[in-house]
């Protein structure tokens, strides 16, 4: 096959070596019978058929002659004839009557069915509603059914070797049965979107013919496009990166179940360029989203009764937003004490702290978190914010990698085990009862012992709550790759990081035990997996508490008896705890504002 690359008048422009966003390309209206155009009417007429046979497209899954005649089935329990007898139609009235005639016969539009899969992380799961959004506006419909889809869209992660062998074994999964719709000759298109198409490009289409479309993560405005260039036969891929693109308009909602939670980006793309991480070559340079932009959709999701917001970006308190000129001043940034940067921190600008603030003040019912953060952006003004908003919620992540100072240089962080140690004594300070979490690699470059011990000791002088941890995996373009090597073999990273993983659960377990006995404020989310009784939300540190489905007092109301439900905020005292949950029973439900009153 042929890969077709941008060679549309639709090709964005080139500016720096990246792209400007794509004009979005939208289709002609829905397909009517085959044929584009509008509505049929709803009056019963007899279509003749042309004399000899004309096959024509009714989907990317149906094909029709006229001389057949087959059934329809309208969804709700109608089914109508087409071919060249006369057919029953049973339609809503239309004023306009299709220009083609042998559309007359009326059948409701068939839309082509979208299947979405995600992997890794949090920004993939918004990136899926972004892509979502684009093509439902471009005439297709999502099904939860991998059978059912005429177009199959995995949303891919590249941080790891790991995440990508995932994406190369689902292929072989999905070859199956792009083979078997082959047969039936019943078109199914695959595409590649996210990091792992941004790393790979066009060598995906090479080493997969099964993959029809590549795109990454500044090219899901370009997804009808490419999808429309598929269906002639032809691979096409848009891997170019943007120095502006960010989504603003817009506005993927991505909630829980029940409602309770979403997620809202707020900038894209990293400038740290630590020498392990493949983020800056997949996502770009950061670039942040106009703060109008970003409560639009705060205020509107409050309307929608979300009870939790949390703020996204690769580097998310590094957010800057230059779209009002007034802003644009040469203030150098304030950077946590005793950080450094590799780049040169850009001046001016509207900063994560007004963000911050502007975001608390829309619902004081609304919890407000952030993820995930550099510890170098967290200024006093921030920290202070934090303390003083109810509806901040009093959990910070601060990603160390390591305990040691050496390898810390190795990586490019920016900062000493000293300096980082300092920025943990400053938080606790500045904002009592806060909760914690981390990430840590095991087994860098060059690793030693001495340096793995060093990240244990520091596990255990901090004892946070959350932690995120792995084994390194060297990754191509990073400056650990052209500079360092990956010289710690793969059974001690194993050890090392089955050591890690040990220490931080008895650290964790510790941190979680000292609030046995005291009352946590806990959003409930739903049902608890383990049990139908039970019910299951999260405290303000991020901390998942279960506790029994019980009737309890309305303490936010006339204290009648109720049971809670998803989105009620419930006062909880702690019985037990582990390393990753804690359990308790409910003393009432009450409200956020309440709850901050009474402490």
């Amino acid at each position: 096959m042929a890969v077709k690359c941008l060679q549309s008048p639709s090709t964005p422009k080139i500016r720096h070596g990246l792209a400007e966003p794509p004009v979005p390309i939208h289709p002609p209206s829905p397909r009517w019978g085959g044929c584009w155009g509008a509505w049929p009417p709803a009056r019963e007429s007899s279509c003749q058929g042309p004399s000899q046979p004309q096959a024509f497209s009714l989907s990317p899954r149906i094909s029709c002659c006229l001389e057949q005649t087959s059934t329809i089935s309208l969804g709700n329990g109608d089914k109508a004839t087409r071919g060249t007898s006369s057919a029953k139609k049973i339609m809503p009235p239309s004023p306009l009557p299709s220009p083609w005639p042998c559309c007359r016969s009326q059948r409701p539009p068939v839309l082509p069915q979208l299947y979405l899969e995600t992997y890794g992380c949090q920004m993939n799961v918004n990136d899926t509603e972004i892509a979502w959004a684009i093509l439902q506006k471009n005439g297709y419909a999502r099904t939860k059914e991998l059978d059912e889809a005429d177009v199959i869209l995995l949303v891919t992660c590249s941080v790891r070797e790991k995440a990508e062998q995932a994406i190369w074994n689902r292929l072989r999964h999905l070859k199956s049965l792009k083979a078997r719709r082959q047969q039936d000759r019943v078109p199914l298109r695959i595409g590649i979107l996210g990091c792992m198409a941004e790393r790979l490009k066009e060598e995906i289409l090479h080493r997969e013919k099964l993959v029809d479309i590549v795109a990454g993560p500044d090219a899901y405005r370009d997804l009808p496009r490419l999808l429309a260039v598929s269906e002639s036969g032809q691979q096409a891929a848009n891997v170019l990166l943007s120095l502006d693109e960010t989504y603003a308009d817009i506005l993927p909602v991505q909630t829980s179940a029940g409602g309770t939670t979403a997620f809202v980006s707020i900038m894209r793309g990293c400038d740290n360029m630590c020498s392990y991480c493949i983020v800056p070559f997949t996502r770009g340079r950061e670039r942040s989203r106009p703060i109008a932009s970003i409560l639009q959709e705060v205020r509107m999701l409050s309307d929608q009764g979300v009870k939790e917001v949390t703020l996204l970006g690769q580097n998310v308190n590094s957010f800057r937003d230059m779209s009002e000129v007034q802003f644009q001043s040469a203030a150098a940034p304030v950077l946590s004490r005793g950080f450094s940067t590799v780049y040169k921190a850009k001046p001016g600008g509207l900063r994560f702290a007004h963000l911050l603030d502007q975001v608390s003040r829309i619902d004081p019912e609304m919890r407000i978190r952030f993820t995930s953060p550099h510890p170098k952006d967290f200024p006093d003004e921030v920290l202070q914010l934090i303390q003083e908003r109810h509806n901040i919620c009093k959990q910070l992540h601060l990603p160390a990698q390591s305990g040691s100072t050496r390898v810390l240089e190795a990586m490019r962080r920016g900062y000493t085990r000293e300096a980082y140690l300092e920025l943990i004594h400053h938080v606790r300070e500045s904002i009592p009862g806060v909760r914690l979490s981390s990430d840590f690699i095991a087994g860098f470059c060059g690793e030693t012992e001495e340096d793995h011990q060093q990240t244990l000791s520091l596990l255990r002088e901090v004892r946070y709550n959350v932690g995120f941890l792995f084994a390194y995996s060297m990754r191509q373009k990073t400056r650990a790759y052209h500079r360092l090597q990956d010289d710690v073999p793969a059974d001690i990273k194993k050890r090392r990081l089955e050591e890690l993983i040990t220490v931080f659960r008895e650290e964790a377990a510790r941190a979680n035990e000292a609030m046995v006995g005291q009352s946590q404020l806990v959003l409930v989310e739903g049902p608890s997996k383990r049990s139908a009784s039970e019910l299951c939300g999260r405290n303000d540190g991020n901390i998942k508490v279960i506790f029994p489905d019980a009737e309890i007092e309305d303490a936010a109301g006339c204290k009648a008896l109720v049971r809670a439900q998803p989105g009620d905020y419930v006062l909880v005292k702690v019985t037990s705890a582990s390393s990753q949950t804690l359990k308790g029973v409910p003393l009432c439900r009450t409200s956020l504002s309440r709850s901050a009153a009474c402490h």
